[in-house]
C-alpha cells in the first residue's frame, strides 16, 4: 500500500511542476490561437499515450500467457 501512495504522491507533485511551469512559461510563448494549435494541443497527448501503450504492448508477453506457466495442461 505505501508503493501505491507514493506512486500517487508523484504523480500529484509531476502534475502540479507541470502547472506552475505552464502558468510561468505558457505566457512568454508566442502561440497564436488557431484552429490547428489547438487541434494540436489535443491530439497530440493522446497521439503520445496510444503510441507508449502501443509500445508497450508490443514488448509485453502474448495474452493468455504467464511467465513460467503454460495454459496447455
Amino acid at each position: 500500500m505505501q508503493s501505491n501512495a507514493g506512486f500517487v504522491f508523484k504523480v500529484l507533485a509531476v502534475s502540479a511542476g507541470l502547472s506552475v511551469a505552464i502558468k510561468v512559461i505558457g505566457p512568454d510563448l508566442s502561440l497564436d490561437a488557431t484552429s490547428l494549435n489547438a487541434l494540436i494541443a489535443v491530439i497530440l497527448p493522446v497521439a503520445l499515450v496510444a503510441a507508449a501503450l502501443g509500445w508497450r504492448g508490443m514488448k509485453s508477453e502474448p495474452s493468455g500467457h504467464v511467465q513460467g506457466k503454460s495454459k496447455i495442461p
